[in-house]
């Protein structure tokens, strides 16, 4: 069978929101535009958020391999107000599909394409996409194998996922231009958690959102204690801030972690008078402790010893960004 003709280029916008990325930005936009000639004149923004690295000049050596290549000034620094200020500076009439991607992964061969067909066929709003997680070093590896595990990320359609199907979240990746400016984009105030919230602007609006299980990407995973716990009380942050914003409950994979600190909190305090309470911090740890033996052994390296770690920081990282922003924030629908 024939193999359907490319898109029109000039339909597509990708857009790659960054920060300090000098370490991964040449190889994200080369798996982009690099792989074949229709790539390689893909209208592409890089938005970028003030770097201070190598970032800027990166991309402006690239321009001279891509000539739809476009370094953008984004004084807000965030990766939502990066993504909205490039949909207004860079769409055209023609554009109708825009890509978002992420200048800390890279993706396969034909992604863009392969998106956009995505959108096409099944007639979704957005389309998101798995993440496999990979390391850099010793910590960073043990971060990765876990974050794929249902004790990294609680089952999330996104982390690993196999099955493509409509979800209600996920990593974005590509959106119907229509559909993007009618919830109004992303909320440029949110730091964190701005795709969940665009996406229960979508689903609430009548949106859907497609799963596409094959159009994977690697992402290069948190490679020390300190950036990880970093990232996910950010992470915690930015759910609170979306619960206050639209008065959504926590899944039961979100309200985990938090149970997990107050357990821990809890058997820590009322040891030395009930010695009992000490069951609570001692399940979790062994249950830390069995997840670094078993990843040690199922991925035949020591760095598998501190998948426990790295688990335990995600999930008490979380829960307290959580609890610090609802506590600042007060009670459902008192966003300030």
């Amino acid at each position: 069978m024939a193999k359907a003709p490319a898109p029109d280029a000039e339909s597509i916008l990708v857009i790659v929101p960054a920060l300090n990325e000098a370490g991964h930005i040449e190889a994200c936009l080369n798996s982009l535009l690099g792989d074949s000639s229709w790539s390689a004149v893909l209208p592409c923004i890089v938005a970028d958020g003030g770097s201070t690295d190598e970032t800027r000049a990166i991309v402006k050596t690239l321009a001279s391999r891509y000539p739809r290549l476009r370094l953008v000034d984004n004084p807000d620094r965030l990766q939502g107000a990066g993504t909205n200020l490039a949909v207004a500076l860079g769409a055209t009439e023609a554009t109708r599909i825009l890509v978002r991607c992420d200048a800390h992964a890279t993706y396969p061969p034909g992604f863009v394409r392969g998106i956009t067909e995505c959108l096409d066929q099944t007639g979704a709003d957005s389309v998101v996409i798995p993440m496999d997680s990979i390391g850099q070093s010793c910590f960073g590896r043990a971060n990765a194998w876990i974050v794929d595990t249902p004790l990294g990320n609680g089952g999330a359609a996104h982390r690993g996922g196999q099955l493509s199907g409509w979800i209600d979240h996920g990593h974005h990746a590509g959106f119907t231009r229509q559909s993007f400016e009618t919830v109004g984009g992303y909320d440029p105030a949110f730091s964190h958690n701005e795709d969940a919230e665009y996406d229960l602007r979508l689903t609430r609006s009548g949106g859907k959102i497609w799963l596409a299980a094959p159009l994977r990407i690697d992402y290069v995973a948190r490679g020390t204690p300190g950036g990880l716990a970093r990232q996910y009380f950010n992470y915690g942050r930015g759910r609170a801030r979306t619960q206050a914003k639209h008065g959504q409950t926590l899944k039961p994979r979100q309200t985990l972690p938090v149970l997990a600190l107050f357990g821990l909190s809890l058997g820590t305090v009322m040891a030395p008078f009930f010695p009992v309470a000490l069951l609570l911090p001692g399940a979790y740890v062994g249950l830390l402790l069995a997840a670094s033996v078993l990843m040690a052994t199922k991925h035949r390296s020591a760095c598998g010893l501190l998948c426990g770690l790295a688990a335990g920081i995600m999930h008490m990282s979380w829960a307290a960004g959580y609890l610090v922003e609802r506590a600042r924030r007060g009670t459902p629908n008192e966003e300030r």
